[in-house]
C-alpha cells in the first residue's frame, strides 16, 4: 500500500498517463476507498459487539482482503481502473479487520499496560512488514535471481507474497487470541433483528461518544492530525516518483522506515510511562510538521532517505499512543462500536490530504503545494488535542 503499489500504479498500471494525472488518479482511488471504509467500519464494529464475534469479523474481512490483494497480481499495463477497483476491494476489508483487531486491545491488556502493548503491536508489525518488504525489494531489484522477467513482474509477484503473508500471520491470532466473553442477552437476538439492532446501537454509541466530551474531542483531533499521517503513508512514494526520485531509492527508503520504526515504537511506549501518551503524541506531531515542510523542498534522493528516517522515528509511536490513549477513554464492553468510530475518524482522516494532492496536481501541474498544506493538519490536530484531558487511572 505504501511502498510498491503506488510505484506500480504510476509506472505500469497508469503508464500512459502523465505524472500529475497518475498522482491524481491514485489520490482519488485512495479517497474513495477511505470513504467506503469509513461508512462501513462503525456498522461492522457494532455488529461484532452485538454478536460477540470480533474475531469472526476480523477473519472474514481478512479473507476478503487477501482475495482482492491476490487479484492485484493480474493487473497489467494501462489497466489502472482495474488496479483502482482491486485496491478498493482489498483496502476496505483491511480497514474493517483493524476495527476488530483494535477492539481486542482493552480485553487482552491490563489498563496500565495499554500504551506498552499497543506500542509493542506496532513494533512487531514493523518487523513483519519490514522483513517482507526486504524480500519484495530484492525481487524488484534483482528479478532474474528469483526467476522473474522484469521489475514489473516482480512487483506483481510481490502482491501474491503480501496475500500469503497476510493469511499466514492471521493464523496465530485465530488460534491463540481469545474471543472476549459475549453478553448472554445477545444470544437471544434473532438473525432477522440483528440489522435493526445494529443501527440502534450505532446511533446510541454516537450519542454516547458525543456525551463523553474528552473522547469526542480526541476523535476530532485525531481526524485532523491523522489526515496528515495517512496522507504521508499513502502519497509519499508516488509523490517522490513525480519529483524524480528513482524506484530503488523509493523502495529502499520505505524499508528503512520499517526497521527504524521498531525501536522507536518501543521507545514511545516506554516514554509514555513517564510523560503520558498525550505528550508522546505531541512529540510525534511536531516532527511530522517539520517533515511536511521539508517535503515541499524535496528534490534529491538523499532528501527522501532523510525524510524517511525521521518518519520512521515517529510513525509507529504516534499511531500506537493514539490507539492506546483512545482505548483509555472507552468502556471495554463497547470496544467494537467505539473503535468503529475511531476507524471512521482515522479513515476520514486520510481523505482530505490525498484529494489536496489530486487538486494541486491538476490545477498547478505539481503536487508540491499539497505537501505544504499538510502542515496545517498537524498544527490544528495538536491544538485540539491540547484540550483533551487524559482519563484518570482505572
Amino acid at each position: 500500500m505504501a511502498a510498491l503499489l503506488p510505484i506500480y500504479f504510476a509506472s505500469v498500471a497508469a503508464k500512459d498517463l502523465p505524472g500529475p494525472q497518475a498522482t491524481a488518479a491514485w489520490g482519488v482511488t485512495t479517497a474513495v476507498s477511505l470513504v467506503l471504509a469509513a461508512l462501513l467500519s462503525p456498522i461492522a464494529g457494532a455488529a461484532a459487539d452485538l454478536l460477540g464475534r470480533r474475531k469472526a469479523l476480523l477473519l472474514l474481512s481478512a479473507g476478503a482482503g487477501i482475495a482482492a490483494t491476490t487479484l492485484l497480481a493480474t493487473v497489467g499495463e494501462n489497466e489502472w481502473p482495474r488496479a483502482s477497483i482491486y485496491y478498493i476491494l482489498a483496502h476496505v476489508p483491511f480497514v474493517i479487520s483493524f476495527v476488530a483487531y483494535d477492539s481486542l486491545l482493552p480485553h487482552i491488556a491490563r489498563p496500565g499496560d495499554l500504551d506498552r502493548i499497543s506500542a509493542r503491536g506496532y513494533a512487531v508489525g514493523y518487523i513483519g512488514g519490514g522483513l517482507l518488504l526486504v524480500l519484495n525489494a530484492a525481487m524488484v531489484l534483482f528479478p532474474a535471481s528469483f526467476g522473474l522477467a522484469s521489475p514489473a513482474s516482480a512487483m506483481r509477484a510481490s502482491f501474491l507474497t503480501v496475500a500469503l503473508w497476510w493469511g499466514l500471520f492471521t493464523i496465530p491470532l485465530a488460534r491463540r487470541v481469545p474471543e472476549p466473553p459475549a453478553d448472554p442477552s445477545r444470544s437471544r437476538t434473532s438473525l432477522a433483528a440483528i440489522p435493526m439492532q445494529t443501527f440502534r446501537r450505532l446511533a446510541g454509541t454516537l450519542r454516547e461518544i458525543r456525551a463523553h466530551r474528552e473522547a469526542w474531542k480526541f476523535l476530532l483531533a485525531f481526524w485532523l492530525y491523522g489526515d496528515g499521517i495517512g496522507t504521508i503513508i499513502k502519497m509519499a512514494t508516488i509523490y517522490g516518483s513525480e519529483v524524480g526520485i528513482g524506484r530503488n531509492d523509493l523502495i529502499g527508503a520505505l524499508v528503512l522506515v520499517q526497521f527504524v520504526g521498531v525501536p522507536f515504537s518501543l521507545l514511545f511506549g516506554k516514554a509514555a510511562k513517564k510523560i503520558g501518551a498525550r505528550a508522546g503524541i505531541f512529540v510525534g506531531l511536531a516532527v511530522y510538521a517539520l517533515l511536511s515542510l521539508g517535503a515541499f523542498f524535496l528534490s534529491e534522493a538523499w532528501h527522501f532517505w532523510l525524510l524517511a528516517f525521521f518518519v520512521g522515528t515517529v510513525q509507529g509511536g504516534t499511531q500506537a499512543l493514539s490507539r492506546s490513549f483512545f482505548a483509555s477513554l472507552t468502556p471495554p464492553e463497547r470496544s467494537g462500536e467505539w473503535f468503529g468510530f475511531f476507524s471512521v475518524s482515522s479513515r476520514f482522516a486520510g481523505i482530505a490530504g490525498p484529494l489536496l494532492f489530486a487538486l494541486a496536481a491538476r490545477s498547478t501541474g505539481s503536487s508540491r503545494p499539497g505537501a505544504l498544506v499538510i502542515v496545517l493538519f498537524f498544527v490544528a490536530g495538536a491544538a485540539l488535542l491540547a484540550r483533551v484531558r487524559p482519563a484518570p487511572p482505572r
